[in-house]
């Protein structure tokens, strides 16, 4: 079972920057797709941003050019730096990690932009 814990959510104002952070568990963290999904009141929930164990990343079209996800192995984190955010950011964010069979999601932290 691999735990994972997110931190860093806030509240922001437009145009705002924040970083979040999620920590893994477990030993085989360098193997894990690690993606980033949201979901605001009332919506479905989307995938954000991923990086595969090489380090691919790929992202949602309305965050291309702000978000950038990266990822320490040393560290067992993945992290999503977030800039130029914008209101329609506003969601729960929440941490994914995928190996095998196994599909494994953090609590979430809430990010809220607004003035």
């Amino acid at each position: 079972q691999v735990q994972l814990v997110e931190s860093g959510g806030g509240l922001v104002q437009p145009g705002g920057s924040l970083r979040l952070s999620c920590a893994a568990s477990g030993s085989s963290f360098s193997f894990y797709l690690m993606s980033w999904y949201r979901q605001a009141p009332g919506k479905q929930r989307e995938l954000v941003a991923a990086i595969t164990a090489s380090g691919t990343t790929n992202y949602a079209d309305s965050v291309k050019g702000r978000f950038t996800i990266s990822r320490d192995n040393s560290k067992n984190t993945v992290y999503l730096q977030m800039n130029s955010l914008k209101p329609e950011d506003t969601a729960v964010y929440c941490c994914n990690a995928r190996w095998g069979t196994g599909n494994w999601w953090g609590q979430g932290t809430q990010v809220t932009v607004s003035s």
